[in-house]
């Protein structure tokens, strides 16, 4: 269990630097309000999942320790989105038409609701 958290945990450190540093370069060159740095690493971040789960279904080209590093480790890091999008998937293919409806609605409208919920409370407890 330790071993895993700690290769969790170093992906985990990669991947939050990447997507700070991936930020920072594509913020750089595209001046915008629209938040292209975050849409940039979600993008690729689920690329680059999809990359590791169909390596993974391809036998034993990708060692365990080597998936959970980079799909929750590095990905998770990078962008829980890729997680959200993959998840989302596979209720796609297994026609979970419903579950999948219900969880980018639900995610949508909770997560939202949860930031604003955040805001309010800090400013209400430093107003």
């Amino acid at each position: 269990m330790l071993k895993t958290i700690l290769i969790v945990g170093a992906g985990g450190f990669l991947g939050s630097v990447s997507r700070y540093l991936t930020q920072v370069v594509v913020e750089r060159y595209l001046h915008s309000t629209f938040p292209w740095g975050t849409f940039v690493a979600n993008i690729a971040g689920c690329f680059l999942i999809g990359l590791v789960y169909a390596l993974s279904e391809r036998g034993n080209l990708l060692s365990p320790e080597w998936r959970i590093f980079m799909t929750v480790g590095f990905c998770g890091g990078f962008t829980t989105f890729s997680s959200f999008a993959y998840n989302n998937l596979t209720m796609l293919s297994e026609n979970n038409l419903v579950q999948l409806l219900g969880n980018i609605g639900l995610s949508l409208f909770f997560g939202i609701g949860a930031v604003y919920l955040g805001i309010v409370a800090i400013r209400l407890l430093y107003s």
